[in-house]
């Protein structure tokens, strides 16, 4: 399934660093969201990407 400009992200939930559950349709009415994901926590590979 390829995404196009200006098509609605998949609905997902995952945790915050709390634990909490967070839902991306939560933020539907936001001026912008930018979900990020990485593969693993403090790899050099991780970090560069990030930066």
């Amino acid at each position: 399934m390829a995404v196009q400009a200006g098509d609605l992200a998949p609905d997902m939930t995952r945790p915050n660093p709390a634990g909490e559950p967070i839902t991306l349709s939560r933020f539907r009415d936001a001026k912008a969201v930018v979900p990020y994901f990485y593969p693993k926590d403090d790899t050099p590979g991780g970090t560069a990407e990030a930066c």
